[in-house]
């Protein structure tokens, strides 16, 4: 077997010492169900190679099998040339290759630093040197852009902050490979930027990286070449020269999606449904204030830890808080989850695996779960009932799924997400608060999405948006609220919903740093 391989745009030839990991003919198969057809690509020492696809098109699946979380139905994976069996993670970790996942795998009752080097903690004779480990990954941690206690229990800590973590404790040792599964996908540009300078940083090292992200700009900007994936089968790999954004979409979903957000096609009425003041989350919030008109689509924008999941779960009940808030002009408080629900007032979570569906059970258990009350028949549930809703969701909400006996947790994240919004939507809500809409979902998701956010306004619903996606909050919203620190700084409209303004205000930085920093932070 030679050791070399064709460069397929220079014409010369790459040694495999400089291809440290290749798959060819790479093939995957759940039962009957195949993801990944004949599959051939390399990458190369020193170079970012992303791979970009719909949701489904089969790029975690190829990112677990280079990392050996799962085996190949058929095909093989190399590493410098040679064949090898990654038949566990052990074994590609021992190899060099390493897998930044997109979900969350921490644990959840440790600190930051018992996190970071859980496994490889550092001694002092026989006593853990837990002020060394500690002021390492305080420096790990604000290399990422973040500022974030060692100390610090992770369950505390927001979504976008364990995700932080999760890169710092893959970055704190050396690999030969690193595989980024959407690694900004809960970020806001101020974290991304931090995070692109390091992977930049580590391909000047040699290491090679593979690089998953719907985030099209942003693969544009930090990509050496793109490999496109759609329904399991490689479209193709180019430079990153040759192609732009539009481009990117258009091969990822088979369509042009040049149009992303929907037109505004009806004023706003000026009835307020929801008054918010002074309204504090001890430990997170101060003094919020906030209105919502009858048919406004409002957006809350700031970096990680600014404070807006925490106002938002104050105020439906899910966390303690205190201060006002009046419904339709009538004063209210909410001391549980459920008593917003019976107000109409329904909260989607960011955390939509962790906190909004029932990974291991079926769809039909997850869409009637919060409405259960208008399927009960008798002493049971009217399973025809809950049938005739879920096929009316699937239709509805363009839930793709092969099956209707699938777990929730089969589903890619664009679906998981429409069969969490199917869900919510049951109890005919008058107030949709959606925290991160479209986090780590596809562009063709996106779009129907954001048609469905548009769609609720026309209705006369009253939607708040929060999203560290900056222009989606501008493609999408009404007015724009600013947090920093726990505090609502600003509000942006008209011309001013720019993404240098929402950054002059989530950061106090100057306009010049603010342009600066959004450069990289855009996304498709």
């Amino acid at each position: 077997m030679s050791n070399l391989f064709l460069h397929p745009h220079s014409g010369g030839q790459i040694s495999a010492e400089r291809v440290p990991l290749q798959a060819v003919g790479l093939s995957k198969s759940f039962g009957p169900v195949k993801v990944l057809h004949d599959l051939s690509l390399e990458v190369r020492a020193g170079e970012v190679h992303s791979i970009i696809g719909e949701n489904g098109a089969g790029k975690s699946t190829l990112m677990k099998l280079f990392a050996g979380h799962l085996q190949p139905s058929s095909g093989e994976i190399r590493m410098d040339g040679e064949r090898i069996n990654l038949s566990n993670p052990v074994i590609a970790e021992s190899l060099g290759i390493a897998l930044v996942h997109q979900e969350i795998l921490l644990a959840p009752d440790l600190t930051v630093a018992q996190n970071l080097y859980l496994g490889r903690e550092l001694r002092r004779g026989v006593m853990l040197n837990d002020r060394v480990m500690r002021v390492r990954t305080r420096k790990a941690m604000e290399e990422l852009g973040a500022q974030i206690d060692p100390d610090a229990i992770v369950r505390r800590l927001s979504i976008a902050q364990r995700q932080l973590v999760q890169i710092a404790r893959v970055l704190l040792v050396p690999h030969r490979v690193v595989i980024f599964d959407e690694p900004t996908a809960s970020l806001t540009p101020f974290e991304t930027d931090a995070l692109l300078r390091i992977v930049e940083d580590i391909r000047a090292k040699g290491v090679a990286i593979l690089y998953i992200s719907h985030r099209l700009p942003e693969v544009k900007a930090i990509s050496d070449r793109i490999s496109v994936l759609r329904d399991g089968r490689l479209v193709t790999t180019q430079e990153a020269g040759e192609m732009e954004p539009v481009d990117m979409a258009r091969r990822m979903v088979g369509r042009d999606v040049a149009k992303l957000y929907p037109d505004r096609t009806y004023q706003t009425e000026e009835k307020m449904v929801l008054e918010v003041q002074d309204f504090s989350v001890p430990g997170y919030v101060r003094d919020a204030s906030f209105k919502l008109k009858r048919g406004e689509i409002l957006g809350f924008a700031g970096l990680v830890g600014a404070g807006r999941t925490e106002l938002m779960e104050g105020v439906v009940g899910l966390r303690s808080g205190r201060g006002t808030l009046r419904l339709n002009n009538e004063a209210i408080h909410f001391a549980s989850v459920g008593a917003s629900l019976k107000a109409g007032i329904v909260y989607l979570s960011e955390d939509r695996k962790g906190k909004g569906l029932l990974l291991d059970r079926n769809l039909q258990v997850n869409l009637t779960l919060a409405s259960l009350s208008r399927f009960v028949r008798g002493v049971g549930i009217n399973q025809a009932a809950e049938a005739a809703a879920l096929d009316k969701a699937i239709n509805d909400f363009e839930i793709k799924t092969g099956r209707k006996d699938l777990l929730a947790g089969q589903l890619s994240g664009g679906n998981q997400q429409k069969l969490l919004l199917a869900k919510m939507m049951l109890l005919d809500p008058k107030i949709v608060i959606i925290d991160e809409p479209t986090r780590g979902i596809d562009i063709g998701a996106k779009q129907q999405i954001y048609n469905f956010i548009a769609g609720l306004a026309e209705e006369g619903r009253s939607v708040i948006v929060v999203s560290s996606e900056m222009p989606e909050l501008i493609g999408i919203c009404d007015r724009i609220l600013v947090m920093r620190a726990g505090q609502i700084v600003g509000e942006v409209t008209g011309e001013r919903m720019t993404e240098t303004d929402i950054v002059v205000l989530a950061t106090g930085a100057n306009a010049k740093m603010a342009v600066r920093m959004t450069t990289v932070g855009d996304v498709a």
